[in-house]
């Protein structure tokens, strides 16, 4: 397992835990770079106040859930303004959908259960389990983490859904030249992998090599020289969505994980 990624170089967009992960990578046999895709994430509380007012004052018909971190940071919220079994009735008024088993125990700790949830732990999974539902006409209020889910609530729309969003986190952009020296080492091959473990940390170099007319050619490069190494399902998608067919990830969304299943894929290529 030691030289599994002898000779490789792996580019790590994740601004968090990159020592750790550079340490599996070294393990390994490999070499690590550091190429923060993403900036800080940090709790946008003005944001997060409208938006548990908004879903207080005005109760959907369905609560949509995708993270279990945003739904505490939405509790801890609604706790600190007294409104905390207030918003707990509203949810449990409402029909519930939740997408990821952390959003599940969230739930559960609160003694909610949700009438639909993914199959497979994304969006996708989650807009099939919601398919059997008539939604045309409903208020649905929709939980994200930080980053928008154009597919989601364009599936809500096609629906005839009424959609209000929240975002309790915001993702930044990296340190300006990041996005540029990333891009540049993909085009020119400088790298053999990127790793992945956030769906924004993609997004924000995706819309960086399109501003630079260069998407078109990093796309083409992660299907012929560049492996796309994703923690999983959600990143996954990020990268599905803007065209990237060949995706390394691991069954279980873990980063030591994700490294195995790299060094699986290498050792099958040779």
């Amino acid at each position: 397992m030691a030289e599994q990624l002898k000779g490789i170089t792996v580019a790590l967009a994740g601004p968090r835990k990159s020592e750790e992960m550079a340490k599996l990578v070294h393990n390994m046999g490999g070499t690590a770079l550091h190429r923060p895709a993403q900036g800080t994430v940090f709790l946008d509380d003005e944001e997060l106040r409208k938006g548990l007012d908004s879903w207080i004052q005005h109760p959907p018909d369905w609560s949509i859930l995708t993270t279990g971190m945003g739904l505490d940071a939405l509790f801890e919220k609604a706790e600190g303004a007294g409104n905390a079994e207030r918003f707990l009735e509203v949810l449990s008024r409402s029909q519930i959908a939740a997408r990821g088993y952390k959003t599940v125990n969230a739930l559960k700790k609160r003694g909610l259960v949700p009438v639909v949830r993914d199959d497979d732990g994304s969006t996708t999974g989650l807009i099939r389990g919601l398919q059997s539902f008539d939604m045309k006409g409903k208020e649905v209020v929709l939980q994200l983490h930080g980053d928008p889910s154009p597919r989601l609530v364009s599936w809500l729309d096609e629906v005839g859904a009424t959609t209000r969003q929240i975002l309790p986190y915001r993702h930044t952009p990296p340190q300006p030249g990041e996005l540029e020296r990333l891009l540049t080492e993909i085009l020119e091959g400088g790298i053999d992998v990127v790793a992945f473990t956030s769906a924004p940390q993609f997004r924000f170099l995706a819309e960086y090599a399109r501003s630079q007319g260069n998407l078109a050619g990093m796309l083409e490069a992660f299907e012929e020289k560049v492996i796309a190494l994703s923690v999983g399902r959600i990143t996954s998608e990020a990268l599905k969505e803007e065209g990237i067919q060949r995706i390394v990830a691991p069954e279980h969304e873990r980063m030591g994980s994700m490294f195995v299943e790299l060094g699986r894929y290498l050792a099958a290529k040779e």
